[in-house]
């Protein structure tokens, strides 16, 4: 079902479940009806599911359109990645810049379906010169990816990854670290004085820093030597995927959940350095159970200045429990995005789920959080390597690929963060 169909689908549930709750109104639901309006709410879900995952899919399948296309332009333009078939008019036309990108890239995608035995003197010297290392290990082949190809990683991981949707993610193009002063205490409001008298003197302007280190992080794909022989997907678009897929959910966990040694440090995770137990809420919460007293403490815990940009993060079993919050009249409080194609909120702020988010509903167990994702930060380093292992799989007909990037993150500003605690 295409994206235009899943949303006139959830148009229509919508509308069901409005007439459902309208027919209702003034009385309790009966156990039938109970059932038949849970059904409605998970097929409403299941729905806002679906259009985001096929809006994912045809975001790829353009890229892979695009890049087929591309592809088969520098095949005509140079059979076998050599420079035989091409036209010595276009060789003339190309800059120096140009022609060492054409000849990387064409490189690459030779080392990644046949190893570098297969690639052509130009070819190796150029990817050589690129080599992360100035001492290339031949046998091995580490080598560093053409530059489009990293780019198309990135955005990849960004599609796939939804903090990164939101955070402010910043290259470290020199050195190995980002770092940024904090105001970590501020001057007291000014005071009234006489006319001759003077002011008081405030010491508590104190400033600190907010530092991040690229952590390592490394994926292995393998591939099947036929596969790489006969695919008519570029080998290089199947391992870019799978690494994107790989890393971005690793990412998430860890922008989540990380404890920040030797991993970003997450905004579940209590620390001075990030969020301390300050931006907890836990008011009017039960023990298992968050309620709508809760959340509604919990939004009024984040100054007003950060709502316009703030977003809700839960797990779907926390969803799920406030999907059910009842009225006095047993009416369901929550009915989002019944309007059309409008985005389901929570008291007015958007919502995120995510599969890493907490879903342990005990005392003092995180469940939620309210976040304005400016305030986090994601530091990237630019170096990227790709390890080809050929004989380490030969036994299975399979050639490995390592993937290996550099990220860091953590919340810069803990008053733009409340996290949502159970009593």
């Amino acid at each position: 079902m295409n994206v235009k169909a899943l949303l006139e689908r959830k148009g229509e549930l919508a509308k069901k479940i409005r007439e459902f709750s309208d027919a209702a109104e003034g009385r309790d639901f009966t156990a039938e009806e109970r059932q038949n309006w849970d059904q409605l709410n998970d097929d409403f879900d299941g729905i806002e599911a679906a259009i985001k995952r096929e809006q994912e899919v045809e975001d790829k399948l353009q890229r892979a359109e695009e890049e087929a296309e591309q592809r088969n332009r520098e095949l005509r333009d140079s059979i076998g990645g050599n420079r035989g078939g091409r036209d010595t008019r276009d060789e003339e036309a190309e800059t120096l810049e140009e022609r060492r990108e054409r000849v990387t890239r064409d490189g690459f995608s030779v080392f990644c379906r046949s190893g570098m035995a297969a690639m052509n003197a130009e070819q190796l010297r150029h990817m050589q010169e690129r080599a992360i290392q100035a001492d290339v290990d031949v046998s091995g082949g580490y080598l560093l990816p053409p530059g489009d190809w990293v780019a198309q990683l990135i955005k990849a991981k960004d599609n796939l990854t939804f903090v990164r949707q939101y955070a402010t993610v910043m290259p470290v193009t020199s050195g190995d670290s980002l770092g940024a002063p904090s105001l970590d205490t501020d001057v007291e409001d000014g005071t009234w004085t006489g006319e001759i008298t003077s002011a008081d003197e405030d010491t508590a302007l104190a400033f600190g820093k907010r530092e991040l280190h690229p952590h390592p992080l490394a994926k292995l794909v393998k591939v099947s030597r036929k596969l790489m022989r006969t695919s008519s997907i570029p080998p290089e678009q199947l391992i870019r995927d799978r690494l994107a897929y790989k890393f971005s959910v690793t990412e998430e966990n860890k922008f989540l959940n990380g404890t920040g040694a030797g991993q970003p440090l997450g905004i579940f995770t209590a620390s001075d350095n990030g969020i301390s137990t300050d931006r907890d809420v836990d008011d009017d919460n039960n023990e298992t159970s968050i309620t709508a007293d809760g959340l509604i403490n919990a939004a009024f815990k984040l100054k007003s200045q950060y709502w316009t940009t703030a977003r809700w993060i839960f797990h779907r079993d926390a969803l799920k429990q406030i999907r059910k919050l009842k009225d006095g009249n047993s009416q369901y409080l929550w009915q989002p995005g019944l309007t059309g194609g409008l985005a389901g909120t929570i008291l007015d702020m958007p919502y995120d789920m995510s599969e890493y988010a907490p879903n342990t509903f005990t005392t003092g167990q995180y469940v939620g959080a309210l976040c304005d994702w400016s305030h986090y930060w994601v530091a990237d380093s630019l170096a990227m390597q790709v390890q080809r292992l050929d004989e380490l799989y030969a036994v299975t007909n399979q050639v490995g690929f390592i993937g290996r990037a550099e990220t860091d993150g953590m919340p810069v500003l803990e008053e733009a963060f409340v996290r949502v605690t159970l009593a």
